[in-house]
């Protein structure tokens, strides 16, 4: 790696500096309020800027003549001016209306250089910080669900959300798309475990903005992403200070406090600024169950600005638990939440009751950790360079993360084999074969006779993780060519250690736990049913190139990458040890760890291209398409060993792409139309389902699917404040190759929909504004044979607030309002997973319904 670094720059050590422009300016909207993050670009060349957090900005050029300089921000209309450009000092100050209709927000993510939307041969979705805090109520699936192509599945609550992307199947949390902040992957591989990205970070008020850019060149850079890259990006500092304060309460006992404040270190002549944001929460929801939900994070930034370019180094610390939701028994036909045996709806089996489970194992005793729920603490820190040294650009990122996490979470019942979801005390006895027993809790007070039983399963997991990872982009301007020779390397280890308990509980809302007589111990009707560690590691190595070529009226994409990934797994062996004399079956022995491990290594090398060009027809419409042939290397955790120890094979999975469409955008109304296919080859789909014992088992199958779709947006200003923004998204996809099943070719994919869209109004006059956005997920199938059908179901959400001006020097107060789920709409987001294709319609049905309805109020004073 350190050849190939010397080389690049021996390439570039030719590179010359010409006499030079400086251009600075102002940037505030029209109420007179600076604009941070404001982007600055010189239309026809690759040079751009940012404005600090008090709206100036500074860009040093060398080329000369007329030139017209783009200023834009997500949600306004882009300011155009021509100026010229002589080797002498200009002063371009700008006031910026709201509206940002025309598509012309220049773009940061998926590309080596700035270009708005309309000169970007992609499919782009962007969000600004006022509208991230409009649509981000707990979790990110309340931020993802209004953007177009995506399918979010939020039941689970604030973390672990499973984010599908259009055209490909449901590989589960962030799979194919991975989550980025300031242009870092939060994780560079995945499948070390099974956890989510969105369970390391959080949002907070320190994001300035959102960026999805979907398909095509988003594969090439950095970590590589076959179906996107979702990229948020920090505030940094400037030489005003400035702070915002956000506090919230919220039903169900929530209650948080967000915080950024920025400004200078140093005197007023200070290149060096900081930035720190964070927040702390409690919350007894989104569903109680008596567990804790509390943490809080803080990220920060210092940037120190150099003749050429900028060192910022960030960081960040998290120390938060959550609660993670999975289905449960629901009433069988309508689906709909049933009632308990207080009769008393229920919204959640998951108990405080099983935090005190604990039981003898060869190691000791063992205290399960299942109140921690969905626990993080750890963090990381980021170093970039950037430096401009006029037709030659270098980008460097490196960063190093450690994290302390558990992810227990409740299960969607005994996985005993014949067993039912919800079952009576006689049907209990006789499917384990058990005689005329009593029924307790755990006081000794008998458990009426009629009273349903619910019996389950904990899942604790401890996952630590450290990884570094870096970033280099170098970038030569050679006329209208843009070449950019680059690198990503990544070191990633994680431990995955899992116990499974099962337990016996009342039908209740947040259930007692139940005793039978001689078959439990506390309500413990098996200890250690299940037991797995193993210890993964991964190193990922790629070199890209790429020519971003901007003309007259065309624009070119043309790349390609080479990467290798490797990994190391070491997977313990079990054994069934003797650790108690109850004469119990099920609870003398628990299944744990003997100490013997079995190793192996894997690597597979694969390459991609990407093409993608378009067309500008005039100063409102474009026209583009793209193709790319990407791949993705399968997860390390479901590689498997034969009976000689040797690892399963390893190959990459084979991914093509293309997308053809159009982009308008005019003073009151922007939209975009696009056609696209997708066909991913030799997909390794593993499916972890109940084995009879109570564990799991791995159904590993190779397949071929295909989509084909259409997706339009569109952004309407119909009415002096107020606009009407939405998308649909339609595609048909199929199974076309089973090697285990041929019987599911032609089948859907399950848990895709045939039919997305959203469609929202805002209206905003500078002291008033309310949004209302409705969001519909259409039918789909729960299951790969199609024989659990999942009707659609829409989410409804409502904000409104309104900005009081304290004082001339621009201090506010901004009292506001906000509802998920504003027509409490209970539909399904998924069936029962771990029953595979093996679910039925009974008496009960085992899903995971939507989030109830929520009610939040805040308010956030800026000075």
């Amino acid at each position: 790696m350190k050849k190939l670094i010397l080389s690049m720059f021996f390439i570039f050590s030719l590179f010359f500096v010409n006499a030079q422009t400086e251009i600075t300016g102002n940037i505030k909207d029209a109420r007179g309020n600076l604009i941070p993050g404001a982007n600055i670009l010189l239309k026809g060349t690759s040079l751009g800027t940012t404005t600090d957090f008090d709206g100036n900005f500074t860009l040093t050029t060398d080329v000369t003549g007329i030139y017209t300089i783009l200023i834009s921000y997500i949600g306004y209309s882009t300011f155009e001016k021509d100026i010229v450009l002589e080797n002498k000092p200009i002063q371009v100050n700008a006031i910026l209306t709201e509206g940002g209709e025309a598509l012309d927000e220049i773009l940061l993510t998926a590309t080596s250089t700035t270009r708005s939307q309309k000169e970007t041969a992609l499919s782009i979705t962007a969000l600004n910080a006022e509208q991230l805090s409009k649509v981000n109520t707990s979790s990110q699936a309340d931020v993802l669900r209004s953007v177009p192509g995506i399918t979010t599945e939020g039941g689970g609550g604030e973390v672990a959300s499973n984010v599908f992307v259009r055209g490909l199947p449901s590989g589960g949390q962030f799979q194919f798309n991975p989550l980025q902040i300031d242009g870092m992957p939060v994780l560079s591989t995945f499948g070390l475990n099974s956890s989510a990205h969105d369970v390391y970070f959080r949002n907070d008020i320190g994001v300035k903005s959102l960026e999805f850019v979907r398909g095509g060149a988003s594969i090439l850079y950095g970590v590589g992403s076959v179906a996107g890259i979702i990229n948020y990006t920090s505030i940094t500092g400037s030489a005003v200070p400035k702070t915002t304060i956000r506090t919230e309460v919220a039903s169900n006992s929530r209650y948080k406090a967000d915080f950024v404040t920025s400004g200078p270190l140093g005197n007023e002549d200070s290149n060096t600024f900081y930035a720190l944001s964070g927040f702390y929460r409690y919350d007894e929801g989104p569903l109680k169950t008596g567990l804790p939900t509390e943490g809080f994070q803080l990220r920060g930034n210092i940037k120190q600005l150099t003749k050429k370019g900028s060192i910022t180094i960030s960081g960040q610390y998290i120390d938060d638990q959550v609660q993670f939701f999975l289905p449960f028994p629901l009433e069988g036909g309508s689906r709909d939440r049933p009632n308990g045996n207080d009769g008393n709806e229920i919204l959640t089996l998951q108990t405080a009751d099983a935090s005190d489970i604990s039981y003898a194992t060869p190691d000791g005793i063992y205290n399960s950790p299942i109140e921690d729920g969905v626990s993080t603490s750890g963090g990381y820190i980021m170093a970039n360079f950037k430096q401009d040294y006029g037709t030659f650009k270098l980008d460097a990122k490196v960063r190093y993360s450690k994290y302390k996490h558990q992810f227990n979470l409740f299960l969607d019942g005994s996985g005993v084999s014949g067993a039912r979801p919800v079952e009576t005390q006689q049907q209990y006895l006789d499917t384990r074969g058990l005689g005329a027993e009593t029924f307790t809790y755990l006081n000794g007070q008998a458990l009426p006779s009629n009273a349903l039983l619910f019996e389950n399963r904990i899942l604790d997991r401890s996952r630590p993780l450290r990884e570094l990872m870096a970033d280099i982009k170098l970038t030569k301007t050679i006329d209208s060519h843009n070449i950019t020779l680059g690198a990503f390397l990544s070191r990633s280890e994680a431990g995955d250690f899992n116990v499974i308990t099962r337990y016996l509980s009342e039908f209740n809302n947040r259930p007692r736990l139940v005793n039978v007589s001689n078959h439990t111990v506390n309500g413990v009707s098996n200890r250690g049913l299940g037991y797995q560690n193993r210890n993964i590691s991964s190193n990922k190595v790629a070199v890209f190139l790429t020519d971003e070529i901007q003309l007259e009226r065309w624009n070119f994409d043309i790349g390609v990458r080479i990467e290798r990934a490797s990994g190391d797994i070491e997977n313990e062996g079990t054994s069934s040890f003797l650790v108690d004399n109850t004469s119990i079956d099920g609870l003398d022995n628990v299944i744990w760890g003997n100490g013997s491990f079995t190793r192996g290594h894997v690597s597979a090398t694969d390459f991609a291209v990407a093409l993608a060009g378009l067309y500008k027809v005039n100063d409102d419409m474009s026209i583009y398409a793209n193709f790319s042939k990407g791949y993705f290397f399968p997860e390390l955790r479901g590689t498997s060993f034969d009976g000689n120890g040797d690892p399963s094979s390893y190959e990459a999975e084979s991914i093509i792409q293309g997308e053809l469409g159009v982009k308008y955008g005019a003073s009151k109304f922007s939209g975009t139309l696009a056609a696209y296919a997708t066909g991913l080859n030799d997909r390794r789909s593993i499916t972890f389902i109940n084995a009879p014992g109570g564990g799991f088992t791995e159904d590993v199958d190779v397949q071929n699917t295909r989509t084909v779709g259409l997706e339009g947006t569109w952004n309407w200003k119909f009415y002096d404040a107020f606009s009407l923004s939405g998308s649909v998204t339609y595609q048909e996809h199929e199974i076309t190759k089973s090697e285990n099943d041929p019987t599911l070719e032609g089948n859907e994919l399950r848990r895709q929909p045939n039919f997305l869209a959203n469609i929202g109004v805002q209206y905003d006059n500078g002291k008033f504004d309310s949004s209302l956005r409705y969001n519909y997920t259409g039918d789909k199938f729960s299951n790969q044979t199609n024989t659990i059908e999942l009707e659609g179901f829409g989410i409804a959400n409502f904000d409104a607030g309104y900005t009081f001006d304290l004082t001339d020097d621009g201090e506010t107060l901004r009292l506001g309002t906000q509802v998920f789920n504003l027509f409490d709409d209970a539909g399904i987001t998924e069936g029962s997973p771990r029953l595979g294709d093996g679910q039925t319609e009974a008496e009960f049905f085992v899903g995971r319904p939507i989030l109830p309805i929520r009610l939040f109020f805040n308010a956030t004073f800026s000075f």
